[in-house]
């Protein structure tokens, strides 16, 4: 027991650079923006999010706390909460507001999709457990307007704690490892018929247009079903892989394995073009958007920093100044 207990604190004790962090802060702002904007020109926020009297097609949930607070849901306070959730989101993407900014804008969120539940998915549960860590975390470290304003230049090195961005890529392969090992049906496995893309592309409900010239080729489809099966279910051995990409280097077959090329790289490749072709073929909400904001967490600040040298060299002069 002392042993784990040693190896817990040992583990949340690690500090590293916030260049990660700061990035996955980015791509949630813009998650947050994505979530709101595209209903608001539509036209469609108050159908999905306000009473009938107001245009809405049901009557809003008021169980969030400032609903309950404030007597219930009204056209002023969804409108309000909506300004609000979006100056919170441009405030994580600039990088203003430190840990007030993520609160606010997982606040507003959670309002929204507790006012009208059918209105989202399991996407605004995996924005806001980041938006939460991004809470529990100083994101704004580098890369932000915080930075600016504490030390004069946008980067800054420092480090801050690394569970949260751990927790982060322990939710991303979570979220595919178990969306892969449910997908059971013989249509889905290496010992079907690799159908499930092209029936699933054939449903109104996900479609962004027709589909039927997807017939013509059938194949690409079915090669489309086992990669994303294959990768989807694989996807937790990337834990394995980080592992022992920060371990002190050894021996052992597993530990060459891991290490022999830099799987991330496939893997983050791989989805990139994966959820792309989601975007563009079909409407599943923020979950591409919301997966690939959090693909920073699968690069350690080192290098992200060194990409940021490499291709900024005039910036990583100023951060040697800085030091």
């Amino acid at each position: 027991m002392r042993r784990a207990w040693r190896a817990w604190t040992s583990l949340l004790s690690i500090r590293e650079g916030a260049e990660s962090l700061a990035l996955i802060r980015i791509g949630a702002g813009i998650c947050v923006l994505y979530a709101i904007v595209p209903a608001l020109l539509d036209g469609a926020a108050p159908i999905l999010w306000m009473g009938p009297g107001d245009g809405g097609y049901r009557t809003p949930t008021a169980s969030h706390w400032v609903a309950q607070a404030l007597g219930g849901v009204s056209a002023n306070l969804t409108w309000g909460v909506i300004a609000v959730t979006l100056l919170s989101g441009a405030g994580l993407i600039v990088g203003l507001g430190g840990r007030i900014a993520p609160l606010i804008a997982g606040q507003g969120l959670l309002f929204l999709t507790r006012s009208n539940p059918l209105a989202g998915g399991a996407y605004d549960a995996m924005l806001m457990n980041v938006l939460w860590l991004l809470v529990l975390s100083r994101s704004t470290a580098t890369l932000s307007v915080d930075c600016r304003l504490r030390t004069g230049g946008w980067l800054r090195e420092c480090t801050i704690p690394a569970w949260p961005r751990f927790l982060i890529l322990v939710q991303l392969v979570l979220v595919y490892g178990a969306t892969g090992i449910q997908k059971v049906s013989a249509h889905w496995n290496p010992f079907g018929d690799l159908s499930a893309l092209y029936y699933i592309l054939q449903q109104p409900s996900w479609q962004r247009g027709d589909m039927t010239w997807l017939a013509r080729v059938y194949l690409l489809t079915q090669c489309g079903t086992l990669v994303t099966w294959t990768w989807e279910v694989t996807a937790p051995l990337l834990l394995v892989v980080v592992y022992y990409r920060a371990a002190t280097p050894g021996g052992g077959v597993l530990r060459r394995a891991a290490t022999v090329i830099d799987w991330r790289t496939p893997f983050a490749l791989v989805g990139v073009v994966m959820h792309a072709l989601v975007w563009i073929l079909m409407d599943l909400g923020l979950f591409s958007a919301v997966s690939l904001a959090m693909y920073p967490c699968l690069w350690t600040p080192n290098e992200v920093r060194a990409l940021i040298a490499r291709r900024w060299p005039s910036r990583n002069r100023s951060l040697a100044r800085a030091n």
